[in-house]
């Protein structure tokens, strides 16, 4: 008996089907069953399961004898299941990696509960990836599991199937299934949370659920499917109706049905021109049907009901009307309100500067809210390792908290708490800058960690770059500079570079960089474990591409042609694009065949690790990645545009950590020849590691906390990098001679061209 049964209905979604089973299948937690239900679709779908089925005995394909849609699909699923818990995922969603090892997690710390409810990322055709919009109910609120009289808001979270685990006794003890019709999800879910005598939460984006573009489509009597809503709230009432118990929840429902209606007949978008009186209609015959007499409706919700029971629909053109107007007359009450919130806020910071400093706490973030990464996300857990006396707090935008570990507290930017935190903090730490109104208090330590050896000028160097600095305020850079106690460094290049572009009182400490403690800790599990979640086929040689930000350029984009550069050196290569934090977007769009983009991914550090080689150009990632002893080549295809707008503290092409190519074709050769790994390649990589690699032998972050909070002196040998061994990498571990001969591709260009 499997641990997990996923059932993925598949209709018209050949193009995104094979990634959303692959998602499955290459998840870290590998005891599942996957239940692929050809819902007879007219393209290759039913082929696509026969093929996985084939592949991994994991998969089972079932194949429907006519087309019936999505709710009789997955009941169909349902019957063929055997795991201890069902999850649905539609074909064109996918798991995102460790979900399933998350959920199991989740499932034994709160005594395996009927239903556990996850958080899901919304995936727009676009690309853009949001996280929902309730994920917040999701939080830890007390303990777990409960019934949901003790979290009623958990109904607001989106009424689908494949945001949640279902127990698979609970569902045939409940008599749950799912009914025809488009909104097959609302007699499903309703009915699984009232019903549910345990559930819990889990706040991390365990789906990535995929928005398409175009509206509503039609059924298959050539009518809108909006218009089905109304027996799937028949359906949920009925469910409630049959099962006295539940008594309590109707009038719940009553006004998620409602607030549902109302939200539908609004949206101008949704409704096509001539239906929304029918729409309207309908709406009032169903308010009266299903209407608790003896409950009363909230007060901000009456005009809704009144519409929705009325059926005004010449009140609600006028209702609109109106909101339209009091929008443009609220504007000055709305920046009014925001000013006085602001100024709320800097009293509340300033009676919390008189209070007295916590010597127990620790606040902690990266890259100006993103989430749980970099150093500070080292040294994080190093302060809870060798310092558990310290409370610890993470400073993140919302759509990254679910990177933060559950035994850290999360604070939101620019709210009450999240100054609580800086003023009376003892320990602050950052590896860019705290908010530019902190006042540091006498006692308090701030530890500013950076995150990168400096290739390209950073710092006062950038006045004479104006292109580069844009509108740094260099006054305000020196005056967070003073706040600065600590100033961590990897190597002597750097600690000479920072003491001149960032000067200031603060110490140096030369203990290498906490990130790349995991280098040394890693083992072959482990990267073994990184390779199957990010799906590169056993056997293949992964390439982490990672070009850094292109000052000169308004758009940034992708200096390779990765698809033609896999093309010309064959299967056996794959590729992971890794966009700069200020990309602001994917590398590549979109990602297909063997190129996988990784720009979300929340650790560059575990990219690093699955890879067998890095392919970048001036980014201070190749510093990092030294320590793992593994092959770097360089692609500098615009030196000359690059250095004259942001400048570079040495010739790389002097000092190289590797092969360096100065075209797209110059790169195909290096690898096509096996250049990359080669013997001169390796002696370059070994100066490389000596002049730049001191000190990060997996202890940094351990010496960092034993001196800036435990006060010792004596801390932890740095150990010789002849007496390190970092983890090898998956290719290193296999007989080199396949690679070795791998055809050379006729090159356009000698290697000595440039572009």
């Amino acid at each position: 008996m499997p641990r997990f049964s996923v059932i993925v209905p598949a209709y018209k979604v050949q193009a995104y089907l094979t990634a959303c089973l692959e998602s499955v299948l290459s998840q870290s937690y590998e005891d599942l069953e996957l239940i692929a239900v050809d819902d007879r679709s007219p393209d290759a779908c039913g082929e696509l399961v026969d093929e996985f089925a084939a592949r991994d005995p994991r998969v089972r394909a079932v194949h429907l004898a006519r087309n019936s849609g999505p709710g009789p699909a997955r009941n169909a699923g349902t019957a063929e299941a055997s795991g201890d818990y069902l999850l649905f995922l539609d074909g064109d969603d996918t798991l995102a990696p460790h979900a399933l090892r998350a959920i199991a997690d989740r499932l034994k710390e709160t005594g395996e509960p009927d239903v556990l409810v996850h958080g899901h990322a919304l995936v727009h055709w676009t690309g853009e990836r949001v996280h929902d919009a309730f994920e917040a109910l999701l939080t830890e609120q007390g303990p777990a599991p409960f019934r949901l009289e003790d979290r009623p808001a958990l109904l607001r979270v989106p009424a689908v199937a494949w945001n949640k685990a279902y127990r698979r006794e609970f569902v045939e003890r409940a008599g749950l299934a799912f009914p025809p019709g488009r909104h097959p999800d609302l007699p499903w879910t309703y009915p699984a949370l009232t019903a549910a005598e345990s559930i819990a939460t889990l706040d991390r984006a365990c789906v990535h659920h995929r928005r398409h573009r175009g509206g509503e489509p039609l059924d298959t009597a050539g009518r809108f499917d909006l218009f089905d809503l109304f027996d799937q709230y028949d359906r949920v009432f009925a469910y409630v109706d049959a099962r006295p118990e539940l008594a309590q929840w109707r009038p719940v429902l009553f006004h998620r049905m409602v607030d549902h209606l109302s939200a539908v007949f609004t949206d101008r978008d949704r409704l096509p021109r001539g239906t929304r009186a029918e729409f309207l209609r309908r709406a009032r015959d169903h308010y009266r049907a299903h209407r608790t007499p003896g409950h009363p409706v909230p007060a901000r919700s009456r005009l809704r009901h009144t519409v929705i029971r009325l059926g005004l629909h010449r009140t609600q053109r006028l209702a609109e009307l109106a909101r339209s107007v009091g929008r443009r007359t609220a504007r000055p009450a709305v920046r009014l309100a925001k000013s006085l919130h602001a100024a709320a806020l800097r009293l509340h910071y300033r009676v919390q500067l008189r209070l007295p400093l916590r010597e127990d706490r620790a606040v902690f973030a990266a890259y100006g809210g993103r989430g749980h990464s970099c150093n500070p996300g080292a040294l994080e857990e190093a302060f809870r390792t060798f310092a558990p006396h310290i409370r610890t707090a993470w400073i993140a935008d919302p759509e990254h908290h679910h990177t933060v570990p559950t035994a850290t507290r999360r604070l939101r930017p620019g709210t009450a708490a999240h100054w609580t935190a800086l003023a009376r903090s003892k320990y602050l730490v950052d590896n860019t800058d705290f908010d530019r109104r902190l006042v540091k208090r006498p006692g308090q330590i701030l530890v500013q960690t950076q995150h990168g050896t400096p290739l390209k000028h950073m710092g006062l160097d950038l006045q004479e770059r104006p292109a580069a600095a844009g509108d740094l305020d260099f006054e305000a850079m020196l005056s967070g500079v003073d706040q600065w106690d600590y100033l961590l460094s990897p190597n002597r290049h750097t600690t000479l570079t920072w003491e001149r572009v960032y000067p200031g009182r603060y110490t140096t400490l030369p203990y290498g960089y906490p990130r790349n403690d995991v280098f040394q800790r890693a083992t072959s599990e482990d990267v073994r474990r990184l390779r199957e979640s990010l799906g590169i086929p056993e056997g293949s040689v992964a390439i982490l591409y990672a070009p850094t930000h292109r000052d000169y350029r308004r758009t940034q984009r992708a200096a390779l042609d990765l698809d033609r550069v896999l093309r010309r050196l064959g299967p056996r290569f794959v590729v992971l694009a890794r966009a700069h934090h200020r990309h602001g977007g994917p590398l590549v769009s979109p990602a297909t065949g063997r190129v996988v983009d990784v720009s979300d991914h929340p650790s560059v550090e575990s990219l690093c690790l699955a890879s067998d080689a890095l392919v970048t150009d001036y980014s201070s990632l190749m510093f990092d990645y030294a320590n793992l002893d593994r092959p770097i080549v360089i692609h500098t295809d615009d030196r000359e545009a690059y250095e004259a707008a942001r400048g570079t503290y040495f010739d790389l092409r002097s000092f190289a950590p590797g092969a360096v190519a100065r075209s797209e074709d110059e790169l195909i050769d290096i690898f096509a020849t096996g250049h990359w790994r080669g013997s001169r390649s390796t002696q370059l990589r070994s100066a490389f590691r000596e002049r730049f690699c001191p000190y990060d032998d997996g202890r940094a972050a351990e010496r960092v906390v034993r001196h800036v909070v435990l006060g010792e002196t004596g801390l932890p040998a740095v150990v010789p990098l002849a007496e390190r061994h970092p983890v090898p990498s998956a290719a290193a571990a296999l007989d080199r001679s396949p690679l070795a001969t791998v055809p050379r591709p006729a090159t356009h260009s000698p290697v000595t061209e440039t572009r």
